[in-house]
């Protein structure tokens, strides 16, 4: 008996396949020594496409609440994204004209690693972050927050409580909602009605082009295009009518919305629609052709690490990323090809990858063991990784990149 999923979205019943990754755990449920001998649950990466509103989704096999109430990302570990957050908080205060009298509201507020920069200047803030021990973090830092899952209800009630916002970010969580409906509804909650929404996502347009199938994960719920966000966000009364195209995580989409009756939407509105257009992201059909892609990488990657395993070269990991986990659990890499991974996060050091179990250290054990090859797995962050593994050279070692193709450098 085949299993029946709807849209998320429009509710059409699921029949075709976007790309199928087999089973996996949960990526950030990072295992303790004490647990390696315990069993773990697997489940589907199946992602499928709606014929009917071509919302690319993973269907909500695993509850919000099961992946996000303790969370091990804390946004605060990568450099280049505290960076970019204080862009953009910078950004924001200009173009606004924020001040002591505003409201800035954050959801999924991590540990305040964007609201500390308006906080700075003297703007007040309002968190709203689901995972109780990531939201701790962002109170010590003076950030007020509240530990709810945003829909339409909590929405409402925080607006009641706090007032409602000038600007309402929310950044990498559009994708990370089962209720996109309900999310899109609590954003218009929390907005006044002359305000700003601004959200941050992987644009599909450059997962598809770079295939960065790895971004592929149950924590991630839909792939969105302008398009079907546009569509989810004007369930709520919400209209897209800025966009801008970012850099992060391999490719993201800043989408700026307001109250439906704002203007008229900006050229990069339709711009970035041609060009998703152009790729065949606004038919069914157009979304053919990614599976193909995907073994290609696998392939690559298996050919590469056995070819190192047959020569006697050794390979370390770099990074713990939630990316990496579907990547090396599609592939199937075991410590054997890859005897451990690093991370600069300590609540990740010692623990073990899921489903790999991969163990992964603090950084300084690259220079300890001088591996021959360190596989990046936070690719997106290239620039920035670079840069810190540039000691990897003085003992002759090489950085490998998977993803968007097998790069040794």
């Amino acid at each position: 008996m085949s299993l029946s999923h709807e849209c998320r979205l429009c509710g059409a019943k699921l029949t075709r396949t976007f790309v199928d990754l087999g089973m996996s755990p949960l990526c950030e449920s990072y295992v303790p020594e004490a647990r390696l001998d315990d069993p773990e649950i697997f489940y589907p990466l199946h992602v499928r496409l709606c014929d009917s509103c071509l919302l690319v989704q993973l269907p909500a096999y695993v509850p919000g609440e099961d992946i996000f109430s303790d969370y091990a990302y804390f946004s605060s570990y990568s450099d280049s994204w505290v960076a970019h957050a204080k862009r953009y908080a910078e950004t924001m205060i200009a173009r606004l004209g924020l001040t002591g009298d505003s409201l800035v509201t954050e959801v999924a507020s991590n540990d305040g690693y964007l609201l500390q920069h308006f906080k700075a200047e003297g703007i007040p803030v309002l968190g709203v972050e689901p995972a109780a021990n990531v939201a701790e973090a962002a109170r010590a830092r003076g950030i007020p927050t509240e530990v709810q899952f945003l829909g339409a209800d909590t929405g409402r009630q925080i607006a009641e409580q706090h007032g409602r916002a000038d600007l309402v970010a929310a950044n990498n969580v559009f994708a990370h909602v089962p209720d996109i409906r309900g999310f899109a509804a609590g954003l218009r909650a929390l907005v006044k009605d002359d305000g700003l929404v601004t959200l941050e996502f992987p644009h599909l347009l450059r997962l598809i082009e770079r295939r960065q199938y790895d971004t592929i994960y149950h924590e991630h719920f839909s792939y969105l295009s302008l398009l079907t966000s546009s569509r989810a966000l004007a369930t709520a009364g919400l209209r897209v009518v800025d966009v801008a195209e970012l850099d992060t995580h391999g490719g993201s989409l800043r989408v700026h919305a307001r109250p439906d009756d704002a203007g008229e939407p900006t050229e990069r509105v339709k711009a970035v629609l041609a060009a998703e257009e152009a790729a065949g992201l606004h038919t069914v059909t157009g979304h053919q052709g990614f599976a193909p892609a995907v073994l290609k990488i696998k392939s690559d990657l298996l050919e590469f690490l056995l070819s190192a395993a047959r020569d006697g070269r050794s390979v370390a990991g770099y990074g713990a990323p939630g990316k990496g986990n579907t990547l090396l659990n599609h592939c199937g890499i075991r410590s054997d090809l890859l005897s451990y991974t690093v991370d600069r996060s300590p609540v990740k050091q010692g623990r073990y990858l899921p489903g790999t179990h991969i163990p992964i250290h603090a950084p300084e054990r690259l220079a300890e063991t001088r591996p021959d090859y360190v596989l990046v797995l936070p690719w997106n962050l290239r620039q920035e990784i670079s840069s810190q593994l540039g000691y990897v050279r003085s003992w002759g070692g090489r950085l490998v990149f998977p993803i968007p193709e097998l790069e040794i450098v």
